[in-house]
């Protein structure tokens, strides 16, 4: 990138549900609508976008091909209003299911990226990549970071100083819904809605570019792992914690859309190009200092997960999706 470009950008906010993918589709395509309609030439979708991810059964049935409906709205997009586009959704190649973040160009050009380690339930999905989520475009080197890749320092190593433009995107948990102890689990949704609502800021200050960072809102429910080795789970109901953001090149936060406000698009106007890093990179694994009880959750609910995918997978229920099951049509207005 060396002649910086402005471009009109737009980052998605959704309400997707469970295991209904044509819905989902649907809905996140009226809102790149909603964008173009704002002017927007580079789109951000969140991770998953076809579907949240929640202990339910039905999600072992929802990764798509690498030739799949979700793909072909983008690519569709994309020619039709000359935009890059990008978002995230389960794919399933070679056997194995992997959280691809997918990069449109204008052209119909596709990028493709597996995010590196799948974030506690998200094991029994999926299994983690090893690319390094750097993608040659028109637009110059992109690069994508997928939900807890970007409180990770080894993702902030493979993309720090090399790219000029940061597409991010999340599914975020709060609290699992329960009432007791019911002061801790205030303290942990307030914490952790900070830490969601600083990391797309913190993350761009350290690779040095501007950001695009889409998210999920509204309530899910399903169930929490209990036990690694089986598939025994405690209902949970939890807030998708949003925090949709478009972060310029020297760290300022331009556009923010909150959980509270639903689904919906921010945009504004962003110059391309990588910037200096404006801070060191943590001497840790982490990002954040996390607490006991967060690691506890990462150890735990990694294990559980991993066991899940082993069965599914065994079992044939780890599959890709077979047509429009509960296929709805969104009907709320924009």
């Amino acid at each position: 990138m060396t002649n910086p470009k402005s471009v009109r950008a737009a980052a998605i906010q959704v309400e997707a549900r469970v295991a209904d993918i044509p819905w989902n589709i649907e809905h996140a395509s009226r809102l790149v609508d909603a964008a173009v309609q704002q002017g927007a030439e580079l789109v951000a979708l969140p991770e998953f976008f076809t579907t949240c991810i929640i202990y339910d059964e039905r999600v072992f049935g929802c990764s798509l091909p690498p030739d799949n409906p979700a793909l072909d709205m983008l690519k569709d997009k994309a020619r039709r209003h000359r935009i890059h586009i990008g978002g995230s959704y389960l794919e399933m190649r070679d056997g194995d299911v992997y959280n691809t973040y997918v990069f449109v160009e204008p052209d119909g050009t596709v990028h493709r990226h597996d995010k590196d380690l799948p974030t506690m339930v998200e094991n029994a999905f999926y299994v983690g990549g090893r690319d390094a989520g750097l993608m040659q475009t028109t637009l110059g080197p992109v690069g994508a970071a997928v939900c807890w890749e970007t409180v990770r320092t080894q993702t902030v190593k493979r993309l720090r100083g090399k790219v000029g433009l940061l597409m991010t995107g999340s599914h975020w948990w709060s609290e699992p819904g329960w009432k007791w102890p019911r002061d801790y689990w205030r303290r942990f949704h307030e914490g952790n809605g900070r830490m969601m609502a600083r990391t797309p800021g913190i993350f761009a200050g350290l690779v040095g570019a501007p950001l695009l960072h889409a998210g999920h809102a509204g309530v899910i429910e399903g169930g929490l792992l209990v036990l690694p080795g089986s598939r025994l789970a405690a209902p949970m109901r939890t807030q998708l914690m949003g925090e949709t953001q478009i972060i310029d090149g020297e760290g300022n936060l331009l556009q923010r859309r909150r959980y509270q406000e639903g689904a919906g698009v921010v945009t504004a106007d962003i110059v391309l190009g990588p910037s200096a890093p404006r801070a060191e990179t943590p001497p840790r694994f982490w990002i954040p200092k996390f607490n006991a009880m967060l690691y506890a959750q990462w150890y735990h609910q990694n294990a559980a997960g991993k066991s899940a995918y082993r069965w599914a997978k065994r079992t044939g229920r780890l599959r890709t999706w077979d047509g429009a099951r509960n296929a709805q049509t969104p009907d709320e207005a924009l």
